[in-house]
This record gives C-alpha cells, structure tokens and sequence, in this order.
C-alpha cells in the first residue's frame, strides 16, 4: 500500500487547519471574560457560558429550531423515500423532469425563495404559523434527502424483493422487511443532511420568520446585528460540542461510515 509523502501530509495538515481555525477562534473567542468579542488574553471566563441561562430568546429559538430540524427533516424523508423509489423503478414519460423538479430548489437562491414565500404568505395571510415554517424547510431541505436517497436506490437489487413476493409477502411487509434495510444507510444519511440544513437555515428563514416563530440562527442573527458580547461565540461553542457529542454517538451506536458512505 502507498503511503503519503511528507509533502502530501503537511499539505493536508494545513488543509485541515485552515478548514477547522474558524471554528478555533469561535471557541477561543467564547471563553473571554470581557463585555465584547475578544480573544482571551487575560485569562479563561464560563462568564458568556452563563449568560446563556439569562438569555430565554436564545433558549427557546433553539428548542424551536430543534422541533422545527425534527419535523421538517422527517417529513422531507418521508417524501424522499417514495420518490426515490418510483424515480428509480420505473420507467415513464418525463421522468427526467420530475426529478429535475424535485431537485430545482437547489438551483434557487435561498434568498429569492425567501422573499417569494413572503409575498405568499403575505398574500393569503398564513405567515406566524410553525406548519407553514415547516412547510417551507421542507422545500428547502427535500432535495437533500431525496438526492441521498436516491444514491441508495440506485442499482437496488430486485431479487430479494421478487423472492418476498413470490414467497407470498405483501407489498407493505416487503417495503419494510427488505427494501427499507437495504437503503437504510442512505435514508438516514439524508435525514441527518436535512436536519443539518433545517436547523441552519438563515437566508430564507429570516424572510418569513415572525416573533412567535424565530429561530435560532435568526435570534442569533438579531443578536449579532443590536450587540456586540460574545454570547453568541458562546452559544455557537456550545453547538459546535453538541455536534462533536452526537456524532461520537452516532459513531458507536451505528458507525458514521455506515450512515454517511453506506459501508457495511
């Protein structure tokens, strides 16, 4: 086997760094003691860390981007799943463009679907609503899931499926028993991209988010934009170890090379 060269590994030594120093300075910058974004040269404070407690708008926008991540992610799956299914089992008449359509989303700008689903809201006087902002996630964040989904449909070997049928199972049983195993990997790698992308929504959830439904990169946003405290390095420090938690878990429980590339 070929190894790396010490060329090749400084080169992606560096790489990593410059992909992971912002995120660095973002945890450096949490942990100052002083009243605005500083670096800690004085000395390590929890002082922003505690000021979360005191700060009930970022508290509950994050349980409402939590519950908003869930709903929304599991709705685009379930719409994913099927799908995938029919796009890549059978052939019709313009199947090209309905997956060109399913995945045009992608091709638009947050920031005009934005604006679009605020003059529509606007228009017919449903914006406020938690299934409406689900409903818009779910636009958003479906060619995500339905692309992963995809990749693990295709090339589904149908013998198993046929050997279920023939051995008198239902179509239903069958869906579950075999074909739902088989592209499990794939389903849940884009429920997990969807979730992501969901509960990071900035550009078009700031259109269309009210004060009864802002979320929490929103709140973070508005915090950013009226102070200057680090509170918000704080909380994206907490998120960051979060996120690091989860996927140590995820890693022991299921194997990330399983969820995100569908090794065996």
């Amino acid at each position: 086997m070929r190894k790396n060269n010490w060329l090749a590994l400084c080169y992606h030594t560096l790489f990593v760094l410059f992909i992971v120093a912002p995120l660095l300075v973002v945890i450096a910058v949490s942990f100052t003691g002083k009243g605005y974004i500083s670096m800690p040269t004085t000395g390590l404070s929890l002082r922003w860390f505690r000021a979360i407690a005191d700060a009930p708008d970022i508290i509950d926008a994050f349980w409402l981007s939590l519950r908003l991540g869930l709903a929304s992610a599991t709705v685009a799956v379930l719409f994913a799943v099927p799908s995938a299914l029919a796009l890549t089992r059978y052939r019709f008449p313009g199947r090209g463009a309905l997956s060109a359509f399913f995945l045009s989303p992608l091709m638009i700008p947050n920031v005009v679907l934005g604006v679009a689903f605020l003059r529509f809201f606007t228009t017919v006087g449903m914006s406020g609503s938690f299934f409406w902002l689900t409903l818009t996630h779910v636009t958003v964040i479906f060619p995500y899931a339905l692309r992963l989904t995809l990749a693990a449909a295709t090339g589904l070997d149908c013998d198993a499926e046929r050997a279920a049928l023939s051995l008198g199972a239902k179509r239903f049983t069958t869906f579950r028993r075999v074909i739902l195993p088989m592209i499990l990997p794939g389903v849940a790698a884009g429920w997990m991209l969807a979730f992501i992308q969901s509960f990071d929504e900035l550009t078009m959830t700031v259109f269309v988010a009210t004060p009864g439904t802002t979320t929490l990169p929103v709140a973070m946003y508005n915090q950013i934009a009226q102070t200057i405290d680090p509170l918000v390095a704080s909380v994206s420090t907490v998120l960051i170890a979060g996120t690091a938690i989860l996927m140590i878990v995820m890693d022991r429980i299921v194997g990330l090379d399983r969820v995100l590339i569908g090794k065996n």
